[in-house]
């Protein structure tokens, strides 16, 4: 089956479906977008050339192109731009890519030709729908855990505790000390390893193995010598396992004081009047957070049941491909904390190829389930309207330097304009879809859970779990 994409564009497509959820793309970037980038290539590259009679970074871009080469410059755009027209063509495909594509580049054009490439990648799979409608999913009653109630009031302790002075006494495992320390390695001072009025907590595993336990037992005014080594995975390679010796000088040593759990604590704390007061508002966040909990899981309930009833081939390979994008998304967000692969992979002591496949149910269950999503939004021509797309973008958009929030229905054109509004209906399609379904759901009670430790979740979804990496000098 072939089918052409509608609009003209500065990338043209046409679509053939393969076996095994694949498709084969057939881009050509018109003409006129080829010389376009071309010439903006040349006019980049002539701001810095020097050409004889011409003044600097006024070069015009047909004498750059003369003066380098047209395929030579050619080239070197198209290996720039082939990104960005992939992109293009994936959009105006229609496809829901998935996995890394297979991308064979034609030659290059000549003077007023197209460009041409193909894509091979796996794509979204299709359902055959069921009967969705009347099924009778589980959904239990929101709850609230008195051990979370009693963590809540004690995180509450713990960030309006003070720290008290402790002049004389030595220090512990739990005190706070102020310090002072400079990181001698091989005779001289590491600039990076000193650090003057820094509040440690000893026991904390902020510094490297043999600090922080180095200053039990010392006392406010007392000076100490470490004589430590980088542990052989530090994080700067140039210190890891090199000996290094820290001066330190204790300057005071305090003791964490938390408040009493008592009436004077809800009135300081939270402007109650009594504990009991505080400790209902507490209970009422935590089941209002839970009912919105249930809400979620019942709805993927109703989902999942829906998926059941329908027919969902999904080959193997796209299984892998998305697990694999599931484990680099997750990756990503590691590192906006902080955490490098290869702290997360010691500490996780499994191969990274044997995290991937334990994701391989889970990114299973989420092609089906998009698939049955997908083939709602068609078969009941579900649309995202004007209104809904403009409430989404008012959600997300965020004021500028001067505090002037943007003109929603200018981003939404601009959107448009640019080719980026399908991903935003498809999100809102897709919530409606499953909206449907669950309207004409039925919950029934759902069984007491057994008795049993919650184990860790596993695969590349598990990785979105707080792993703070440790805080070292140096």
């Amino acid at each position: 089956m072939v089918r052409l994409a509608m609009p003209e564009t500065a990338v043209k497509t046409s679509v053939t479906e393969l076996p095994e959820s694949r498709v084969r793309v057939e881009a050509e970037v018109v003409a006129a977008e080829v010389e376009r980038s071309l010439t903006q290539a040349a006019r980049a590259i002539g701001r810095d050339l020097r050409v004889p009679g011409f003044r600097q970074g006024k070069i015009p871009p047909p004498v750059v192109i003369r003066r380098l080469g047209r395929e030579t410059l050619l080239d070197e755009t198209v290996k720039e731009k082939i990104a960005s027209w992939y992109t293009t063509a994936i959009g105006e495909a229609g496809i829901a890519p998935i996995g890394d594509p297979d991308i064979s580049l034609g030659e290059l054009p000549g003077a007023g030709e197209s460009l041409h490439f193909t894509i091979e990648i796996g794509v979204r799979p299709k359902a055959t729908l069921g009967d969705w409608r009347g099924l009778e999913v589980p959904r239990r009653a929101a709850v609230v855990d008195e051990e979370e109630l009693a963590a809540q009031l004690e995180q509450m302790r713990e960030r309006n505790a003070r720290l008290e002075n402790q002049p004389g006494r030595e220090a512990e495992l739990g005190d706070f000390v102020i310090i002072d320390y400079d990181g001698i390695m091989d005779g001289e001072a590491l600039g990076s390893g000193t650090a003057r009025g820094q509040t440690l907590e000893l026991g904390s595993g902020r510094l490297i193995a043999g600090f922080e336990s180095g200053l039990v037992g010392a006392v406010a005014g007392e000076e100490r010598v470490l004589e430590l080594t980088f542990p052989e995975n530090y994080g700067k390679t140039e210190l890891a396992g090199k000996p290094i010796e820290f001066r330190v000088t204790v300057k005071d040593v305090k003791a964490k004081v938390l408040p009493e759990l008592d009436d004077e604590f809800a009135s300081a704390a939270a402007g109650f009047e009594t504990l009991e007061e505080l400790r209902e508002d507490v209970r009422v966040q935590l089941l209002s957070a839970d009912e919105r909990q249930a809400e979620r899981e019942y709805r993927e309930a109703v989902l999942d049941a829906a998926v059941e009833r329908s027919e969902v081939e999904v080959p193997q390979a796209l299984i892998e491909a998305r697990s694999k994008e599931a484990w680099e998304h997750a990756l990503r967000s590691l590192a906006e904390k902080g955490i490098s692969k290869d702290a997360y992979l010691r500490l996780d002591q499994r191969p990274e190829e044997e995290i991937i496949a334990a994701g391989y149910p889970d990114a299973a269950q989420a092609l089906r389930r998009e698939a049955v999503v997908v083939a709602l939004v068609e078969a009941e021509a579900i649309e995202a309207t004007e209104e809904e797309l403009l409430e989404v973008i008012s959600e997300q958009v965020e004021p500028d330097q001067s505090g002037k929030v943007p003109d929603t229905r200018k981003v939404l054109a601009a959107l448009r304009k640019n080719g980026r509004i399908s991903e935003l209906a498809e999100n809102i399609t897709a919530r409606k879809a499953v909206d449907l379904i669950v309207s004409h759901a039925t919950a029934v009670p759902a069984p007491p859970p057994p008795p049993a430790a919650n184990p860790a979740p596993d695969g590349p979804q598990a990785l979105e779990a707080d792993a703070a990496p440790a805080d070292q000098p140096a």
